[in-house]
């Protein structure tokens, strides 16, 4: 449980990084952990913030970005800029808040005016979960992955658009990340989408990463 907690708080998330724009210049990343996702913005030249609730991750960070604030995007939230940041990053945040799209319109005011809010969110019709939910009865709640058991909210690739919508975003980019490689789920996606006419595509993907902007 111990190693899983360290590669949380320490995950660089490349296939993240790609989704930033070359223009920012300013970055807050929610849930910053040990630092080590903006820590490769600061080679670059960026300005990186983060928001760590966890005391011993954000000392870590502080120590290679800007700034780093120590508690929840709630309490934070006042001591952060207003109209500043290029970019805000929520990587495998928002299913962790309670009221998640209350805090995406929370940071609208806090992006600057062409900034981007980007963000990870698993998808909760993962051919994994779909296949011990449908198959095999089983909704479990794990120490990681889809059915983390610190998870509040539970999206899918349509209700991420509808949040996205509610809280005063216009998605500019949404697509899915980490498809599985399984030999049991991949051939289980498969089938389904055979029977299903390959409309059921989403069920490969076990989260999905969305770059959004302030809707006019």
């Amino acid at each position: 449980m111990e190693e899983k907690k360290i590669k949380y708080y320490s995950n660089s998330r490349p296939d993240m990084l790609k989704l930033i724009p070359s223009t920012s210049k300013k970055t807050l990343e929610i849930g910053c952990g040990r630092g080590n996702f903006s820590s490769q913005l600061v080679q670059k030249g960026v300005e990186t913030w983060g928001i760590e609730p966890n005391k011993i991750s954000a000392e870590n960070a502080q120590e290679k970005l800007f700034k780093v604030l120590v508690g929840t995007l709630d309490e934070m939230l006042n001591q952060l800029p207003d109209n500043y940041f290029d970019a805000i990053i929520l990587n495998d945040v928002l299913e962790h808040l309670i009221y998640p799209w209350e805090d995406m319109k929370n940071l609208k005011g806090k992006l600057s005016d062409n900034g981007v809010l980007i963000s990870s969110i698993p998808n909760v019709r993962y051919a994994k979960n779909l296949f011990h939910l449908l198959l095999m009865k089983n909704w479990e709640y794990k120490e990681s992955g889809i059915l983390d058991s610190t998870h509040f909210r539970f999206f899918t690739k349509k209700s991420i658009i509808s949040m996205h919508k509610k809280s005063g975003y216009t998605i500019q980019k949404i697509k899915g990340i980490n498809v599985t490689k399984s030999v049991l789920f991949f051939p289980f996606a498969l089938i389904v989408n055979i029977f299903f006419l390959f409309t059921q595509l989403d069920i490969f993907y076990m989260q999905y990463a969305t770059v959004a902007i302030k809707s006019s």
